[in-house]
Formats: structure tokens, sequence, C-alpha cells
């Protein structure tokens, strides 16, 4: 795939707050992409800069060797020029306008008038499991039906790109995975390229090509999902990404240890050399890299193992999410129902426990604020050779 859209050093700011900083994309001809972050970080605003929304403060954007921004030659093409394709959170259908021309709109506003006469708007309700709505209003469709037809008009002109603002918000978790799904099967069959806002990690591993971490309006890490997944580039996109347990290291004469005080080897755990210069560091573990026991004598050689108290356990069908509290750290497991299950249900605030973890599960960042810089983990350096 090639270059097709690029975003360089964007900047956008409300009065003295900088919401977009100094910002660079480049997406792929047919590329997915998911802009992923916290809200504040400057995601949408970002996405409205694109769309041409916003104007914003310093940087340029690039639609196919097409510069439809540029503050420096104060270039500023309108949004409606700049043949996107825009599905919002909110729907944004004309109420007063049936399925139909809501979805025509974009033809008719373009003067599309042979797409229109070639069935354009029909196929597009098609694409979307929406040809029987074609009669009806807003007003008489549910809140997934609404966002299909949002969908459906977003792709009718054939847009060079589609932008997708958080679509799925605001429908309840059964209707959003059916609308996510159609939505990644639509990309896979037409190869649209698309720019997409999420908070919900869930919805950027499902259906990006590439992951674009952001916090306080700039990139944390941009990759595949996968990468993401396996080596976050800093401790905020560990947490991010639901490594939830968060480990304080401190680096003692006898090695690293947790601040409870059960030793940790960092070699398994993949970090090189200097890569922490100093006597503490943060690790993460999700939920499920860890387990529960008993008793210490049930932790396999070279795990690390904590003793501790059950604060809470929560069903969750084949799972228990259950809440430890080991020497000050607190620990959240994603437990096995047929394993555990029954001894979880009926224990008591406060019952003592066992949990450990293999070393080679943990991510390793520097403290206080988690970035890699230079040294990098050996399980880092491996994904990046292979980029």
């Amino acid at each position: 795939m090639t270059s097709q859209f690029r975003v360089s050093n964007l900047t956008k700011t409300f009065g003295s707050n900088t919401i977009v900083d100094q910002l660079d994309l480049d997406i792929q001809d047919g590329e997915f992409l998911v802009l992923l972050g916290p809200s504040g970080c400057g995601k949408t605003t970002t996405l409205r800069c694109i769309a041409g929304l916003e104007t914003p403060e310093g940087g340029s954007i690039t639609f196919k060797d097409h510069t439809v921004f540029d503050a420096s030659s104060r270039i500023n093409v309108p949004a409606y020029k700049r043949n996107i394709g825009m599905v919002f959170q909110s729907y944004a259908l004309w109420p007063n306008m049936t399925v139909r021309e809501n979805i025509r709109y974009p033809l008719k506003v373009r003067g599309m008038k042979s797409a229109i006469a070639a069935g354009q708007v029909e196929t597009a309700a098609g694409m979307v499991d929406c040809g029987a709505l074609l009669d009806r209003y807003p007003s008489q469709l549910s809140g997934g039906q609404q966002q299909r037809v949002a969908v459906a008009r977003g792709l009718v002109a054939q847009p060079d790109l589609v932008l997708f603002d958080e679509p799925l918000s605001n429908l309840d978790a059964r209707l959003r995975d059916q609308v996510r799904s159609q939505i990644h099967q639509l990309h896979q069959r037409l190869g649209f390229t698309a720019v997409f806002v999420t908070h919900d990690q869930a919805e950027a591993f499902a259906l990006g090509d590439r992951l674009a971490i952001m916090k306080a309006g700039k990139i944390e890490q941009y990759d595949t999902p996968e990468r993401v997944y396996e080596t976050p580039s800093s401790d905020y996109v560990a947490a991010f990404i639901g490594m939830a347990n968060r480990l304080e290291l401190v680096r003692r004469h006898e090695g690293w240890t947790t601040r409870a005080g059960a030793p940790v080897d960092l070699d398994a755990a993949g970090v090189q050399g200097d890569y922490i210069s100093g006597d503490t560091a943060l690790g993460r573990l999700r939920p499920d890299d860890l387990a529960l026991h008993h008793s210490l004598d049930e932790v396999r050689a070279g795990d690390v193992g904590f003793v501790g108290d059950l604060v809470t356990s929560e069903y969750g069908g084949r799972y228990f999410d259950v809440t430890v509290d080991a020497g000050g750290e607190q620990l959240f497991v994603r437990a096995d129902a047929e394993l555990h299950g029954r001894w979880l249900r009926g224990a008591a605030i406060g019952s003592p426990l066992v949990v450990s973890f293999s070393p080679t599960k943990l991510r390793v960042f520097p403290h206080p604020d988690g970035h890699v810089d230079l040294q990098v983990p050996v399980l880092a350096q491996a994904a990046r050779s292979e980029a």
C-alpha cells in the first residue's frame, strides 16, 4: 500500500490550550486507521481538522498529493470540497428527509446525477441491510438502523476518505457489536480508506489496520494492533490497552523485586542492559496474566508469587474478576470459573490466597513517566525490526 493521506506537524489550540500538538499521521491507501485514546486527548479534534470542520493554527494536510490545508501557505479547502464521507456519533440524519433522501444527499450536493440514476443510493442501502427502510423517516428507526443509514450516507459517494467519529458509542452492547462487524465487513469488501475515532480498545483492535494511540494531543504509539498489544511503547499505552496491573519495581542488592519484596527476574522479562538506568521501574500485566493458588507451594519455579488477601470477586460467566491486596499492591486477576469458581463463591473478604505470574508476561518501563526512548526491551526491538 502507498501513502495517500498525510498530516504533518498539525497544531490546534482553543484559547491557551493546545489540543493537537505538532501531530504527524501517514495514512496508506485502503487503510483503516484508528485514533484511540481517552476523552480530551485530541482525537476528535484531529478528525475534525482532517475533515475541514476545524481550522488548525499550524501544519499541513495532504490528500493524494493535493494539499487541502497548509497554514504557512494559507491554503484551506472547505469541507464540502475535500471528497470525504463523515459518520457522526449522533447519526446527524436530517429528520425531515426519508432514508432514501438522507443517503442521496452527498450525491445531490456533489451534482452526481448519473450515480443517482444508476441506483447508487439503493446499492449503499443494501450494503448495510437498510434496503427495506428507504421510505421511512429517521424517527421511525431504531438507533442501530439510524447508524447503519449514516454509514451508507458516508460511503455512497465513494469518497477518497471516510471519517468515523465514535459512531458506535450511542448503541447498546449487542447493536455495537453488530454494526462494528458490518463496518469491518464493508471495509474488507470495498477497501475504502478510513480514520475511525474511539476510546474503546476492543473496537480499535477489531477494526484497525493500525492504531494511533493519543495522549495530550500527541501520538504515543503508532503501530499494528498486534504490536501495540504485545509491545506497548509506554506505561500509558500499556494501561490504556488493558494491562491494569501496575507494579512498582525496586533495584536492591540482591536484584530487582516488587515493592513488597518478591524477586523479579527482569532478564526473563526481556529487559536489556541499561534500559532501566535508575533504581525504580514500572511493570505492567494483564489480569489474565496472573494465576490464583492456595499456597506458595503451587507456584511454578521461576514465577513470581505474592501472598495476599481477597478484596472482591465478581462473577463473569466463565471467569471471575478477582481483586487481591498483596502487600500493598492491588492486583486484578481474571480467574477461570471452572478451576476456582467453587472456592471463590464461598470465600470471605480477607481470605488469604496466592497470586503468581511468569516474568515473561511482564512489560517493564522506566519510572516515572514510562516512555521508551533509547534502550528498549528485546521483545519491542524484535517487533520493530519486522516493520
